[in-house]
């Protein structure tokens, strides 16, 4: 259900992980998984992963149980939850540990997502870092990365605008600009 956002290496513990997850979900949805999904190329693999997940959150004695690198697979799994909240806590999880490579498709993916408490948590923790691996992913997915820039915008104008009149001073366009290195020649080459 999940391996095929994850390298070949990690199989073993997706599956692990995977057979956690409370097969309960929220408010009862018949489906656990959205029928829509996000492909990234990444270390020139396919990668795929849910656009959403409707299960319940994962009880805390659950989480304490796993290695660090099971802990990572459910925080990225769990950037896909179809509740905002529970997104920001396994992002913020995520973003505090030292994450591999293979977790940069799941930060980027939720940025362009309309919750703004996401984006500051975002840009908070990461604008201080060292960024190269995350822009060196964007670029590459350039057509992805430019779509999700522009989706960001038309949240911010949707939703925020109000709250930030100004585009470049949004907390969105600061994270994608400063931390995952999106420029205006991006756009002209996607």
């Amino acid at each position: 259900m999940f391996q095929h956002g994850f390298p070949n290496d990690l199989r073993n513990d997706v599956l692990k992980v995977s057979h956690l997850i409370p097969k309960i979900t929220y408010s009862n949805i018949n489906m656990g998984i959205s029928v829509e999904s996000v492909q990234y190329s990444h270390d020139n693999h396919l990668i795929e992963f849910p656009y959403r997940i409707y299960f319940i959150n994962i009880k805390d004695d659950i989480l304490n149980q796993l290695s660090l690198q099971q802990k990572m697979i459910l925080h990225c799994i769990y950037t896909r939850s179809c509740n905002g909240y529970i997104r920001q806590q396994h992002l913020r999880s995520l973003l505090l540990m030292n994450y591999s490579r293979w977790a940069i498709p799941y930060i980027v993916k939720l940025c362009d997502e309309h919750i703004i408490e996401i984006l500051e948590t975002t840009y908070d923790i990461l604008k201080d870092k060292d960024n190269k691996q995350i822009r060196s992913f964007c670029y590459k997915n350039i057509d992805s990365f430019s779509k999700g820039y522009d989706r960001m915008v038309s949240y911010w104008n949707e939703y925020y605008r109000d709250k930030s009149s100004h585009l470049n001073k949004y907390v969105g366009t600061k994270l994608f600009i400063e931390c995952f290195g999106y420029t205006n020649s991006i756009k002209k080459r996607s």
